[in-house]
């Protein structure tokens, strides 16, 4: 394993600028994802470590080194990509031994063996090992198509939103999966999402990018507490913050143009009326939609709550961030 840094990296295609002056340190042995929406320069961001793109300007340096101008099977990093790109016509043995049977690595064949069992008593399809692929289900070959990945014990793992296209109940299973890999492996992963749950899940570190700009990188806690900005606050939680206009509950702090209340910080039973718009009972947890004057807030109940609809009740902020006009914080 490996640590990775970049440094003022910058990437344009066209016209189009993909990462602006990006500097990042991946720490050897972290788990670090990469959050933002389409377009913000994430999967550009893997690329680059991959040694799939070139910078325009910047360095990329695994171990200390530089590998900009090393191939990327001289980086020695392993991809695992959104769709599975398994080999239909193979069994799972063969697919798992097929990046070692490449004429880079070449691994003698008894090696091979002892490997890809390793591999798949760690992802859990042993029993699978001489099932063709398309007798697989989806998480199933996800695992496969993670476990090629895991042969190589590369520097680095590099994951494209390898969990998108599978159905809510096997993602959350393949998070749990996934960090106990992280765990067991001790390895240094770098994965791209802009699912907030996998970030919040997973990460031993996030780096939230905005148009190819990192606007700030930390612990998922870090990030979840002290944002930065209205945009980095509105990139974890679920629900979402509620951002309101400053003075919304009273007198703000001077340049303050918006409040930032995450629904756990509306404390309920004092302060001044709302309205009882829709209640979600979730289990663990209720949500209450309510009408404040002219704005909707998302606020946290009792899971055993009896309000419901039309309901009064008094509401004021604790733990409030204050954002000025251009959305940061203040």
């Amino acid at each position: 394993m490996a640590e990775v840094s970049l440094s003022a990296v910058s990437k344009s295609f066209g016209a189009t600028k993909a990462l602006a002056d990006v500097s990042m340190t991946i720490p050897d042995g972290a788990f670090v994802v990469l959050l933002g929406p389409t377009g913000a320069g994430k999967t550009t961001t893997l690329r680059l470590i991959a040694g799939l793109e070139r910078p325009d300007s910047g360095d990329v340096r695994i171990a200390g080194a530089s590998v900009v101008n090393d191939t990327p099977a001289q980086r020695d990093v392993a991809m695992v990509f959104q769709q599975y790109s398994l080999y239909p016509h193979l069994t799972v043995r063969d697919n798992l031994a097929f990046p070692l049977r490449s004429p880079v690595l070449a691994w003698p064949e008894d090696r091979i063996k002892t490997r890809v069992t390793e591999v798949a008593e760690v992802l859990r399809i042993a029993h699978k090992l001489d099932n063709k692929a398309t007798q697989l289900s989806g998480g199933e070959m996800q695992r496969v198509s993670i476990g090629r990945a895991l042969v190589r014990s590369p520097r680095i793992y590099l994951m494209d939103e390898p969990l998108s296209s599978l159905d809510a109940k096997l993602r959350a299973d393949m998070r749990i999966e996934l960090k106990r890999i992280h765990a067991e492996l001790g390895a240094t992963f770098l994965y791209v999402t802009h699912d907030q749950i996998e970030a919040m899940t997973m990460a031993t570190h996030v780096g939230v990018l905005d148009q190819g700009r990192l606007v700030q990188f930390g612990t998922p806690r870090e990030i979840y507490e002290s944002p930065v900005s209205t945009y980095v606050a509105s990139r974890l939680g679920q629900p979402r913050i509620n951002l309101l206009p400053a003075n919304t509950f009273g007198p703000a702090p001077a340049k303050a143009a918006q409040i930032g209340l995450r629904p756990e910080h509306i404390a309920i039973g004092d302060g001044q009326p709302a309205t009882v718009r829709r209640v979600e009972h979730l289990g663990d947890q209720t949500r209450l939609h309510l009408t404040f004057g002219a704005h909707e807030i998302i606020t946290l109940s009792d899971p055993h709550t009896s309000l419901k609809p039309g309901d009064i009740l008094a509401i004021r902020p604790e733990n409030p961030l204050w954002f000025d006009a251009s959305g940061t914080r203040i």
